[in-house]
C-alpha cells in the first residue's frame, strides 16, 4: 500500500494540522511517512498546501506530481489539484465553500459541507477534521481510531480541551463518508 494525497486550502483552514495527523498515525501504524508542507507566498490568503505519503514501503521522493487522493477545502484548491488525482482517485472536496463541479467521471468525489457540519458540533475551525474523517471513511490508509489516538500528539497542548469536538468532527466526517 502506497497513498498519497494533497491536502489543500486557505491558510488558517487547518490543511497543515490535518496532515500531521495523517502523517503521525500512520507512524504509530508503523508506516512509511512523508509529510511535506508548502509555505511561501500561499500564507498571504492563497492555496496551502502539504502532500502526505504512507506506505509499507520506504518512500523514495516526499513529492508527487499525481497523487491517490486530494482533501480540498477551497475552490483555488479544487482547481489546482483534482486534475492531477490519479485515475481511480478520490477528491474530498468542501461543498460549503466550492460550488464548482470536478468534470472528471474516472475518480471518486465525495463532497462534504464541512463548514456547516462544523459549526453544528460547535466551531467552524474544526472542518478540516470533518473533511480528514470523510476521506478515512474511503481510504484505507490509517484507521480512524488511530488518527483520533494521535490529536492528543499533535495538537498544541493550549488545544486539547477541544480533542472531543475534534473527534466528534472525524466521526461525523467518517459517517458522510461510507
Amino acid at each position: 500500500m502506497k497513498e498519497e494525497v494533497i491536502m489543500a486550502g486557505f491558510g488558517g483552514q487547518g490543511v497543515m494540522s490535518i496532515g500531521q495527523l495523517l502523517s503521525y498515525a500512520g507512524m504509530k501504524e508503523e508506516k512509511e511517512v512523508s509529510w511535506m508542507p508548502s509555505y511561501g507566498p500561499e500564507m498571504r490568503g492563497g492555496t496551502a498546501n502539504c502532500t502526505v505519503i504512507v506506505s509499507d514501503e520506504m518512500i523514495p521522493s516526499p513529492l508527487t506530481d499525481h497523487p491517490n487522493s486530494t482533501i480540498v477545502m477551497n475552490r483555488p484548491s479544487q482547481d489546482k489539484f483534482a486534475p492531477k488525482v490519479k485515475e481511480g482517485g478520490l477528491v474530498v472536496t468542501n461543498s460549503s465553500l466550492i460550488d464548482a463541479e470536478i468534470e472528471r467521471d474516472d475518480i471518486d468525489v465525495i463532497k462534504v459541507p464541512a463548514n456547516e457540519m462544523a459549526n453544528e458540533l460547535g466551531s467552524s475551525r474544526i472542518a478540516n477534521m470533518v473533511m480528514l474523517g470523510a476521506y478515512l471513511a474511503r481510504k484505507e490508509t490509517v484507521s480512524l481510531d488511530t488518527v483520533k489516538d494521535s490529536l492528543e500528539n499533535v495538537l498544541p497542548k493550549r488545544h486539547h480541551d477541544l480533542i472531543p469536538m475534534n473527534k466528534d468532527a472525524l466521526d461525523s466526517g467518517f459517517e458522510l463518508g461510507q
